[in-house]
């Protein structure tokens, strides 16, 4: 029993210290902006496998040189409520529970073996949570974490520095990061630059950008580009 509980504190400090070393990176993101986030190195790795070279676009630029009409839309489209929240939409969260255990029901009734669609309910400070120093893995202990560093980000970066990073880091194609290196390799032009409807087009690519990078002529890309671009005078910016 003795042994249990010298290996249950060990393994609660360990705990322990991977949060503070967590808090304090992200600390450190108030005034420095991060080199990558951990979803980029895992991709950095996946591409250098496939290809044996690492074809990369990605360029920091300051929150101003970032066009509204992208802010605007990425509020839009991914979390309307961004500026109220304190980090998690609670009642989003339960709609999109309510969704996959329907989901869920379904697909039993049905007998299918193949998974429903699940539907995530997950803020853009949630999303950076995860791509910034998360796994890509599906459990319980890895949504603990992603809640416990949306409240930090919340706590230490506040709402504009983290539409920041966010815009900054997001994947938008093959080895293609942040809103200047989409704006470049999509329209040839800095993301300061973006009109309404092109920064609706490159929002409506985030959910699956390599697929949409790949079909640019999607009759979905097009017509869902529209209704957010619609949106973006009525999306509120911190």
């Amino acid at each position: 029993m003795r042994a249990f509980w010298r290996w249950f504190g060990l393994c609660a400090i360990a705990l322990l210290c991977l949060e503070v070393y967590f808090i304090g990176r992200i600390a450190v993101m108030a005034t420095v902006a991060p080199q990558s986030t951990a979803f980029q190195r895992s991709e950095a790795w996946r591409i250098v496998n496939a290809r044996g070279s690492l074809p990369w676009a990605q360029q920091w630029v300051e929150y101003n040189q970032i066009s509204d009409n992208l802010k605007r839309a990425v509020i839009a489209s991914e979390d309307d409520g961004f500026v109220n929240h304190d980090g998690v939409d609670w009642d989003a969260l339960e709609k999109a529970w309510s969704k996959n255990a329907k989901a869920e029901q379904r697909a039993e009734f049905k007998g299918t073996s193949k998974p429903p669609k699940v539907v995530g309910g997950s803020t853009i400070t949630q999303q950076l949570a995860k791509n910034l120093l998360l796994s890509g893995e599906r459990n319980l202990f890895r949504k603990g974490q992603e809640f416990v560093l949306t409240m930090a980000l919340e706590s230490l970066l506040g709402k504009k520095r983290i539409l920041e990073i966010y815009l900054n880091s997001v994947e938008w194609g093959e080895g293609v990061f942040g809103a200047e290196a989409a704006a470049q390799h999509y329209f040839r032009k800095p993301a300061a630059k973006l009109s309404a409807y092109e920064a609706a087009r490159l929002v409506v690519m985030l959910p699956r950008p390599k697929y949409f990078e790949k079909t640019p002529n999607s009759a979905y890309l097009s017509g869902r580009a529209g209704v957010i671009a619609g949106r973006i005078p009525d999306a509120k910016l911190p």
